[in-house]
């Protein structure tokens, strides 16, 4: 049985005061996590004071981007040494806004997982495809050569560790979702990939989320799916109520 992970991705909103506020209104209402992992991922410039005032809670803080080098000469990016060290659980890689706008890669991507393993962060994967590739049959090839690029030469251990997020590009922001049978075949196809570089043990016991105007009047048929073990979450996390209403169907799932 895999336990639902929801994740709330900020992305660049809130000021600290308003982040803050978010958690303390939260921590305390989390369903323990023997039911569900509740995760939120910050602006970075947030996740010290986030990640001490949910210390001792259910609530874990991640990141939502990070570099694949330990330390150097990279103006503006974050290393995994500085993420562990401030004691941030999760980090976001490969979402399609960072393959976007700022040239994140395939490679890149799995040079981060494998950063984020040896610094003992546990990173969400993004996988997803455009519009145009969804209109031209390309879905499930697309998807699949993400999932396994950004697993490669990882260890059976490790994938098992890893969370995988399905969003597609057309879903995410735009008020459009995937009906919950396309989005549950999808993530059936993430964990045939997973399969075929590791074994079926392997891909039953990895996490797959769905992303993409997620929301709790559609969270909870999303999480009735056989291959759907979550969700990672833009606008609806952006409330407190929202998000715990996110959380409890999580938790009965």
């Amino acid at each position: 049985m895999r336990k639902p992970i929801i994740a709330g991705n900020w992305k660049m909103y809130k000021t600290l005061k308003e982040a803050v506020d978010f958690v303390n209104e939260v921590k305390t209402q989390v369903p323990t996590n023997e039911k569900v992992d509740a995760v939120v991922c910050s602006p970075a410039l947030f996740l010290p004071t986030l990640v001490e005032a949910t210390k001792g809670t259910d609530l874990a803080i991640g990141a939502q981007n990070m570099h694949y080098e330990t330390e150097g000469a990279f103006t503006g990016e974050v290393s995994p040494v500085q993420l562990a060290d401030i004691g941030v659980s999760y980090v976001v890689i490969g979402h399609s806004e960072r393959r976007e706008y700022f040239n994140e890669t395939d490679e890149s991507v799995n040079a981060k997982a494998h950063a984020a393993f040896a610094h003992h962060l546990k990173p969400i994967i993004c996988v997803g495809e455009t519009l145009e590739e969804r209109e031209a049959g390309q879905t499930v090839s697309k998807v699949a050569s993400q999932v396994k690029a950004a697993m490669k030469d990882l260890t059976a251990e490790q994938a098992t560790q890893s969370v995988v997020a399905y969003e597609p590009i057309w879903a995410i922001g735009t008020g459009k979702t995937a009906t919950a049978a396309d989005a549950n075949e999808v993530c059936g196809e993430v964990r045939k990939a997973i399969a075929e570089v590791f074994s079926e043990e392997v891909a039953e016991q990895t996490r797959i989320q769905y992303g993409g105007s997620v929301k709790p009047a559609n969270v909870e048929e999303l999480l009735s799916m056989e291959h759907i073990d979550g969700a990672l979450v833009g606008g609806a996390s952006l409330e407190a109520a929202s998000y715990l209403k996110l959380l409890e169907a999580g938790a009965n799932a």
